[in-house]
């Protein structure tokens, strides 16, 4: 079927939810026609991306995420902001499929005319970030979103690659669950800009309050990834809507504080050539895997590799030969 290129294009200029989804789609297939269609829309509105609030949001289970992106967004499309909420689930290593609940766990959001939540299938890749999240998140930003939150499960890799495409990255904890730094990893708290103790509210107040002290003095401890930013602790509850004008005034203070010396246009060029990178890696490993040669070769290699009888390093070095021939 004829992909028309242009309805998308006026669409998205348009701010038409439905043809976005209808973009992200074609965005997130794997049909050549498909991607190649993606690549000229996002070429030809490149100059209306970049103007967003690009935010990153993870946290340890419970943390309630749902709810405070729920809370955020609604607080925020009531400002005037329309929001776009990018939310990568976690893909089945066995089926490939993925749970896609938060339509359902937003649901006063997810009706709100000026936001857009799509959930998006890891497909096991990177830890837990779909690998077209950046076209993904500049297709929201030409169809007029102003603030796109990228949420991401667990803690771990996912969670280093989401900083890499956002301007702000936020933590959400919570007090009272047993040990102040549960399930949470140094290099998390490295790349966060911000930490937000969740769910500080009734008699747990206090401590929320006790634990904003244990993670401020543990970011005192770690080298600050910023010269002009100082990641701060902060408190809110997303169920009673307390602190998160706190919250976002905090993320425009990094915005200004960040533009005015030039760091944050030079972290968004940085965080371009790094996805050229990963573009051309994961193209040069796909590529190779489909060569005839290594497709015929390698199951030899790995039953030899099995048997003892061929190191890593030869089987390795034998492969790589097939590429000269190309």
């Amino acid at each position: 079927m004829q992909i028309d290129i242009e309805a998308h294009i006026k669409g998205l200029e348009s701010g038409n939810r439905r043809m976005l989804a209808r973009t992200i789609t074609l965005i997130e297939s794997v049909l050549p026609a498909h991607q190649q269609a993606a690549r000229t829309i996002i070429d030809r509105l490149l100059p209306r991306t970049g103007k967003s609030v690009r935010l990153g949001i993870t946290g340890v289970p419970g943390a309630g995420k749902s709810t405070f992106i729920e809370s955020f967004g609604t607080m925020l499309t009531g400002m005037g902001h329309k929001v776009a909420v990018l939310a990568i689930d976690p893909s089945s290593t066995r089926s490939g499929g993925s749970i896609l609940g938060d339509k359902t766990r937003m649901e006063k959001l997810s009706i709100d005319h000026n936001a857009f939540i799509r959930p998006s299938p890891s497909g096991g890749n990177l830890g837990g970030v779909a690998r077209k999240t950046r076209e993904v998140m500049l297709a929201c930003e030409a169809a007029g979103f102003d603030v796109i939150i990228i949420e991401t499960v667990g803690v771990g890799q996912s969670e280093t690659t989401v900083a890499s495409m956002v301007d702000f990255f936020m933590v959400l904890m919570i007090a009272g669950a047993g040990d102040e730094l549960q399930g949470i990893k140094k290099g998390v708290l490295e790349v966060a800009d911000t930490i937000v103790i969740n769910k500080a509210d009734g008699d747990n107040i206090s401590r929320a309050e006790a634990a904003q002290k244990e993670y401020q003095a543990a970011l005192h401890l770690l080298m600050p990834h910023s010269l002009n930013w100082n990641p701060p602790v902060l408190t809110c509850s997303s169920l009673r809507s307390t602190g998160l004008d706190t919250i976002w005034q905090t993320i425009l203070d990094h915005k200004e504080k960040l533009t005015a010396c030039g760091e944050l246009e030079e972290k968004r060029k940085n965080q371009t050539q790094d996805w050229l990178t990963f573009l051309l890696n994961e193209g040069l490993r796909e590529w190779f895997y489909q060569l005839d040669e290594v497709k015929s070769t390698l199951p030899q290699l790995r039953n030899e590799l099995a048997e003892g009888t061929l190191s890593p390093t030869a089987a390795a070095t034998e492969l790589l030969h097939l590429l000269r021939r190309h």
